[in-house]
């Protein structure tokens, strides 16, 4: 059962919401352009992507330190791809846990702990096989979680700021084209052109911020929050075996954890969307 476990806890799947809602988003877009008469070619301009990606970029290095930078970058899957943290799947795994230490001591799990994916699941098991106290193994993995928390929210935090920084850049882009426009002011047909060209960054900037980094963000925090959730049920699991409730018993009360953590998690994303129209408006 535990390789059954392990594999299931590896696999990942493509987040369809996170990919349609890219495509579906530049689609429009695109769509709504031409529909107006515009060309794909008039917004295809590559001195404007590299100076508002470029200008963003540097803007966020100088923001945030390199380490939280990095670790960013590494979970920028994290947005298209997403790992199965089934509740289902967790209680079933610490019932069978539950059930094996009820039948022959909580030692007997120490064979079971080289098998279990999740590090956290089997630290805490750890502590729990060598005696630790149970206020002990609560104190040392509720800290694991608030480390984990942090750094999570700083990492998703980094696309929050570049798309706070990309509009800003893309401003910053159409008056550098603008500059050279009005360099050539004696050629008039060539002066509305080259305005439109100049706004292409502008666009770019704005959707970058919008259709991208912000939503990555919060997708990245919603991940995040599966993740400690999935940790937190663990734990009380844990929790209960050192405990030595019965398997039934444990049964019911993560269940109830497990609802209740859900009600809540999707109370603070309603709150949250809030927040990031209003950032996307700015």
């Amino acid at each position: 059962m535990a390789d059954k476990e392990k594999s299931k806890a590896g696999k990942s799947k493509i987040d369809l919401a996170s990919v349609l809602g890219l495509v579906g988003g530049i689609g429009a877009i695109i769509t709504g352009m031409m529909m107006e008469g515009g060309k794909l070619a008039d917004i295809l301009q590559v001195t404007a992507a590299i100076i508002v990606l470029g200008g963003t970029l540097g803007a966020v290095m100088v923001t945030t330190p390199l380490s939280i930078l990095l670790g960013a970058a590494k979970k920028l899957g994290g947005v298209f791809f997403e790992k199965s943290h089934s509740s289902a799947d967790i209680i079933e795994e610490i019932i069978s846990y539950a059930s094996k230490a009820r039948r022959s001591s909580i030692v007997s799990l120490e064979s079971d702990l080289d098998n279990i994916h999740d590090p956290f699941l089997r630290k805490a098991l750890t502590l729990a096989v060598d005696g630790t106290d149970l206020n002990a193994i609560r104190g040392i993995m509720e800290l694991d979680i608030a480390l984990e928390e942090k750094a999570n929210e700083a990492e998703a935090k980094v696309y929050e700021a570049a798309g706070g920084y990309a509009p800003t850049i893309g401003i910053i882009g159409a008056v550098l084209g603008l500059i050279q426009v009005m360099k050539h002011l004696e050629n008039i047909d060539e002066v509305g052109r080259g305005i439109a060209v100049a706004f292409v960054a502008t666009v770019y900037g704005v959707g970058f911020a919008n259709l991208f980094f912000l939503p990555a963000g919060n997708k990245l925090k919603a991940r995040a929050h599966a993740i400690l959730h999935s940790k937190e049920l663990m734990l009380e699991g844990v929790c209960s075996i050192v405990e030595g409730l019965n398997p039934k018993l444990i049964r019911v009360k993560l269940e109830a954890f497990a609802r209740e953590k859900a009600s809540k998690e999707k109370a603070k994303a309603g709150e949250q969307a809030a927040p990031a129209a209003a950032a996307a408006k700015g």
